[in-house]
């Protein structure tokens, strides 16, 4: 059996002076509390506090970072024990399941979910061979048996993970009776909410017409008239903000923002009520909508997430048979200068105002989302995201934005993930890659150390907090 190993000096710099910098500058913020302040995990974990199942159940079958893999290489997703639409049959056997995974880790080899699966194996587990077809059964008989103990229940897990804060992400349409739960438990962990509208915003969405008819019951308003419409959301960011969110969230197409006469969007609005909106129409929709969005952030202090430029469900197959967020989403080109324009040229000097944006598009770094974050007080950049959320991702974000917009237009480390075990090894991630990135600057006398400590603990602690209001 190999040895599994963390090596202490990972993702660090290779020259011996520029690692030593980093050495100290990680030493002073490894041990921070996690603010996690957008993400997906489950608040039903949080709220029942139940073991988690057994080792495929938590760490393959709901992780698409992990079954995209190897369906790439010819695993059906069936075998993996994917749950279908229709409540087909798939794979049953967490154990056969956790084999096949086992016998196809190799393809993991560089990849950012191979350092975060090695973390929570070697550091939550404990476990000190690399995963093998020989050690499958080790692994799983390993994690199943710590499962079934209180330590590694989700609440001993967010403490013993030193999370200080996390946010998960519902929609408009969700009671949120998780979180009441969890806040009625007497529990001192945190978990929040955060208001995901599109389900109610977008007219492409899957059963968007549904979705209002319900969204006007819930907030008792009558969502026929766009002024009505406006007020369910108005109704419904408040009881969000009841269960503590402080920020909205958008994954829209693209940036594309509109701002309207109020007769044209009155107008649009009834067109899409109808449901004969064409796809422009919608984009049209979708765009005034955000800058709507902005209008009640300034009004009741949400921070505002806009996370654009995917292809989602590119794999139509997929898709039939297993719905959404099954790994077949692709980054697609996205411009934000034009798009955001309108809503920019409304409310973009608002200093009350904090807009947070994400690009799954690197090219966008130096050439648009940096001067944007640099001029405008709204702005603010998320960490790379997603596809990004990788060391070779960090580095990138930072060589091209730091330069332009600086370290305090960005927010910190977001790890926007359903993989609960992963967090630790996330944040971990991200935070050498940034004493790493600092350690440089001032090895080439661009930085003082005493002012990359200082900065190491704003991009690790400071800047996340201040930019979520958390």
């Amino acid at each position: 059996m190999t040895p599994l190993t963390l090596h202490p000096d990972r993702l660090f710099p290779a020259d011996p002076e520029t690692r030593d910098i980093a050495r100290r500058l990680y030493n002073g913020v490894k041990g921070l509390p996690i603010v996690s302040p957008h993400g997906h995990t489950d608040p039903a974990w949080f709220a029942a506090n139940a073991p988690f199942a057994n080792p495929s159940e938590l760490l393959i079958v709901p992780d698409h970072y992990v079954f995209r893999m190897l369906y790439s290489q010819g695993v059906p997703l069936e075998a993996l024990g994917i749950p279908t639409i229709d409540g087909s049959e798939t794979a049953q056997d967490p154990r056969k399941i956790w084999h096949l995974f086992a016998a196809h880790y190799h393809l993991f080899r560089g990849t950012p979910s191979r350092l975060w699966l090695d973390w929570v194996f070697a550091e939550v587990f404990g476990l000190k061979a690399r995963l093998s077809p020989e050690t499958a059964d080790l692994y799983y008989d390993t994690i199943d048996a710590a499962l079934a103990t209180d330590a590694f229940r989700p609440r001993a897990l967010f403490e013993r993970f030193g999370i200080e804060v996390i946010a998960t992400t519902e929609s408009p349409l969700d009671p949120l009776d998780h979180h009441r739960v969890i806040r009625d438990s007497g529990w001192s962990g945190r978990v929040v909410t955060a208001y995901r509208p599109d389900p109610v915003m977008d007219p492409e969405h899957p059963g968007f017409l549904d979705n209002l008819r319900r969204f006007g019951e819930v907030t008792g308003e009558d969502i026929s008239t766009f002024a009505g419409y406006l007020r369910a959301h108005e109704n419904r960011r408040a009881y969000f903000r009841e269960a503590g969110a402080t920020s909205t969230d958008h994954g829209h197409p693209s940036a594309f923002t509109a701002d309207l006469p109020r007769a044209e969007i009155e107008a649009l609005y009834a067109k899409v009520l109808s449901g004969l909106a064409s796809p422009a129409e919608a984009e049209l929709f979708r765009g005034h909508m955000l800058t709507e969005m902005a209008r009640m952030s300034i009004e009741d202090g949400m921070v505002m997430q806009i996370h654009p430029g995917v292809h989602r469900s590119h794999n139509p197959g997929v898709m039939a048979r297993f719905g959404r967020d099954k790994g077949a989403d692709i980054p697609v080109p996205t411009g934000y200068v034009e798009a955001l324009k309108p809503l920019l040229d409304r409310f973009g000097n608002e200093r009350d105002l904090t807009i947070i944006l994400f690009t799954l598009d690197e090219t966008s770094y130096s050439r648009e989302l940096a001067p944007l974050a640099g001029h405008y007080p709204a702005l603010r950049l998320g960490p790379p995201w997603w596809f990004h959320d990788s060391p070779e991702g960090m580095r990138r974000f930072r060589e091209q934005a730091t330069e332009t917009a600086g370290f305090y237009n960005t927010v910190g480390f977001n790890d926007d993930t359903r993989a609960f075990l992963s967090i630790p090894a996330r944040h971990d991630v991200a935070r050498r890659m940034d004493c790493g990135f600092l350690a440089r600057l001032v090895a080439e006398h661009r930085l003082g150390e005493d002012e990359a400590h200082e900065l190491a603990r704003a991009l690790a602690y400071d800047l996340v907090k201040a930019a979520y209001k958390l």
